[in-house]
C-alpha cells in the first residue's frame, strides 16, 4: 500500500509496528489487518480514514497494531527480526544490483568525517565552536550509520545496557 506522508506519520505514531511492516515482507498480513480494522480495501479510503481526526479510528489502528503484534508472536517473529530482515534486504539488494554508489558514499562520509574532525582540531578551519560541534556531531552520526550498515550493530551491547539500566533502577 502506498500512503501519503501524513498517513505514514499517523501510522508511525499510533501503530508503529504495523506501519513498519507494511513496506516489508509481512506487508500482506499488516495490510489485511489494517483493511479489516478500517472496514475497507480501497487505499484512498484507508488513507482518508487514517488521516482523519476521529478518535475511534485511532483506537482501531492501535487495536490492529496489537493484533499484528500478537500474530508476530504466534509466528515467533520479533520486532528485532523485522528490523534485521530490513537491513539484510538492503544489503542483499546492493549485492544483487552491484551498484557502487552506496560503497562510494560510505567512503566519502567516513573520509569527510575524519577530515572535518582533523581540520577542526588542528585549527585549519575557523569556525564557531557551536557550529563545529554541530557539524562534527552530525558527521559522526552519519559515519556511525554507515559503519552499522556495513559491519552490523551491536544489538547485544544495547541489550546489555538495557539490562544494566533495569538493574540500577531496582531498590
Amino acid at each position: 500500500m502506498n500512503f501519503g506522508q501524513t498517513a505514514k506519520s499517523v501510522l508511525a505514531t499510533v501503530a508503529p509496528l504495523l506501519g513498519t511492516a507494511l513496506g516489508g515482507p509481512f506487508g500482506g498480513l499488516a495490510g489485511s489487518l489494517l483493511s479489516k480494522a478500517l472496514g475497507t480495501n480501497d487505499p484512498k479510503a484507508m488513507e482518508a480514514a487514517i488521516t482523519s481526526t476521529d478518535p475511534d479510528i485511532l483506537l482501531k489502528l492501535k487495536q490492529a497494531d496489537n493484533d499484528f503484534q500478537a500474530q508476530m508472536k504466534t509466528l515467533e517473529i520479533s520486532e528485532e527480526k523485522l528490523s534485521f530482515d530490513d537491513i539484510a534486504n538492503a544489503r542483499a539488494r546492493e549485492m544483487a544490483v552491484k551498484d557502487t554508489t552506496p560503497r562510494n558514499l560510505a567512503y566519502l562520509i567516513i573520509g569527510f568525517t575524519g577530515l572535518a574532525i582533523a581540520a577542526t582540531l588542528a585549527g585549519w578551519t575557523k569556525v564557531d565552536s557551536a557550529l563545529a560541534g554541530t557539524l562534527i556531531g552530525y558527521l559522526v552520526a552519519e559515519c556511525r550509520s554507515t559503519l552499522t550498515y556495513y559491519f552490523g550493530s551491536s544489538q547485544s551491547s544495547q541489550n546489555k545496557d538495557a539490562t544494566i539500566a533495569a538493574i540500577a533502577k531496582q531498590p
